[in-house]
């Protein structure tokens, strides 16, 4: 099997993670921990995205050097995603030497093959702030729809794209001022050279089918010039023989999965050309939200491309999170950060309601705070736990905290639940993970039915073997459920196994455990709060 490169889209070193972050952080490390526990060769790279006018300002506001902000916002980053158990081989930057090489050698490759033309444009220029205005930093009336407060690119309201020339009553997002125009030099990569490979590319499957569709609205009238240039001030990488020009951070910020790659294949001697190469000996796969699909399957393959590098296996694209219904809101208290989240509650809740919702469609998942407590407690706290819970406290109480032996229905049990390995596999392969976790809850539907059968609290008072072999065949067959649920909730399972005195759940690990000591149980997860959830909902608020 190929070497897996998995990355998920690299955070802005602007601002804090938030719950709508974390669909993409926690869907992409299920699907990396899956293929690590089947003993694939897989790293799962990232880094902070830190180039841009937002992160020049905000430092600027802040009284600090951008160096010093990204520093932090690093910090802040590694920690939320660490409370979330989201475990990256490597977590890098942008503002790296790494990445600087990169991007310029892309540039040039770029620029050799004629790909590279520049232009005078008219931009829109802020007297009051003394810069040229990013598009986000220029809001006004969508000139298609007439939705007011758009922002200077594209219409939240209509989803038309457009140059911030074309923004009705446009104003700067900054001080309010009105901007004017100003002419500057700029440098476009022309997509259009790339049309028919990338319209190959993406007839390989690389991309589901329906952003495949959407990108069609792009590619039918034709593509239209890439502007990869920003003018001064900005904090980025100057282009080289370019003064006082800078690459765009949509050019370095993709460039990124590659620095990190390479800082990592540097640490640890490993070729970076296996990676991004070769693709016949490792398969690159991005995660990425729907609102950056332009950006990584017109834009990032055409500069891989040119370049020489081999385009991803595949994008894995997903849509946003609501909460209760509604988009995020700060004022309902539902635009919550992970700091947030994890003072008031446990991650395996979130990171088990995310991937009971995860598909490999492109859908919007909803977190439903009625819904998160009703299944969380229902599925995972009283119907999961609740397995290893009942049988230790009887293997402890009655039965010298000693397995026993499994009799011709407990082995049945046992080979019935092991041969479902299979299907949870399928689905997980497939991103489905609202599909694999309806089967382990159907496995441990099955489970339950056991024991309620078989009823080891009764037989305990006066065949204690019996109940021993019951509760035997139930913990045997739990381990295979705890093993399969380990890529959601990996806590979750390393406390399994230290429980059934093993050092880990395995895939293929299906000895069956006999008489042999057994540890107490320690409880996975307590019962979802609902007075917790509200709480945090007003810290939110606050």
């Amino acid at each position: 099997m190929k070497k897996l490169l998995v990355t998920s889209a690299l955070p802005y070193a602007n601002g804090p993670i938030h719950l709508g972050h974390l669909v993409e952080y926690i869907q992409t490390d299920i699907w990396v921990r899956y293929w690590k526990l089947r003993g694939r060769d897989a790293v799962y790279f990232c880094a902070d995205d830190t180039h841009g006018t937002p992160v020049m300002l905000r430092a600027r506001d802040e009284g600090i050097t951008p160096e010093q902000l990204i520093d932090r916002m690093r910090q802040e980053h590694l920690r939320d995603f660490g409370g979330f158990q989201v475990s990256f081989d490597n977590y890098y930057t942008t503002h790296s030497e790494y990445n600087r090489q990169l991007a310029c050698g892309i540039y040039q490759a770029l620029r050799d093959g004629g790909h590279i033309v520049e232009r005078t444009i008219r931009q829109t220029w802020c007297d009051r702030c003394a810069m040229f205005l990013p598009d986000r930093y220029i809001r006004g009336t969508c000139p298609r729809c007439g939705a007011q407060d758009q922002y200077g690119d594209s219409c939240e309201s209509c989803s038309a794209t457009y140059n911030p020339t074309d923004l009705k009553n446009a104003r700067c997002a900054q001080c309010g001022g009105a901007p004017t125009l100003r002419e500057s030099e700029h440098l476009f990569v022309r997509l259009s050279d790339f049309a028919d490979r990338l319209r190959a590319w993406l007839a390989s499957g690389a991309v589901q089918e329906e952003i495949v569709n959407k990108l069609e609205e792009w590619l039918a009238p034709g593509l239209q010039d890439w502007d990869i240039s920003r003018d001064a001030p900005y904090f980025g990488f100057e282009i080289p023989g370019k003064p006082g020009k800078y690459f765009y951070v949509w050019l370095d910020a993709p460039i990124g999965y590659m620095a990190s790659t390479m800082d990592w294949c540097v640490r640890n001697g490993v070729s970076f050309d296996t990676y991004w190469r070769s693709s016949d000996e490792a398969e690159v796969v991005h995660f990425i939200g729907k609102d950056i699909v332009y950006f990584h399957t017109l834009f990032w393959p055409a500069m891989l491309m040119a370049a020489g590098y081999r385009t991803p296996s595949r994008v894995c694209v997903h849509g946003f999170l609501t909460v209760n219904g509604q988009k995020m809101s700060k004022s309902r208290g539902t635009f919550i950060m992970a700091g947030t989240y994890l003072a008031h509650l446990d991650p395996q809740y979130l990171r088990y309601y995310y991937a009971a919702k995860m598909t490999p469609r492109v859908e919007d998942i909803d977190l439903s705070f009625e819904d998160f407590v009703n299944r969380t407690n229902a599925e995972l706290v009283s119907k999961i736990a609740n397995i290893p819970s009942r049988t230790l406290a009887i293997i402890h109480q009655g039965c010298g905290g000693r397995l026993g032996t499994m009799d011709a229905a407990g082995r049945q049990l046992v080979a019935e639940i092991n041969d479902s390995r299979a299907t949870v596999a399928a689905s997980y392969e497939a991103r489905d993970f609202a599909q694999a976790l309806r089967t382990v809850n159907s496995l441990a539907d099955r489970i339950n039915g056991y024991l309620q059968a078989s009823k080891p609290w009764e037989l305990v008072k006066s065949d204690a073997p019996r109940a021993a072999s019951a509760c035997t065949a139930a913990l045997n067959a739990f381990r295979t459920v705890a093993m399969l649920l380990s890529p959601v909730l990996p806590r979750f399972a390393e406390k399994v196994a230290a429980m059934l005195n093993l050092p880990a759940l395995r895939w293929d690990d299906d000895a069956p455990l006999e008489e042999r000591p057994v540890n107490t149980y320690e409880r996975l997860v307590e019962r979802v709060d609902r007075r917790k959830v509200d709480a945090m909902v007003q810290a939110a608020r606050q």
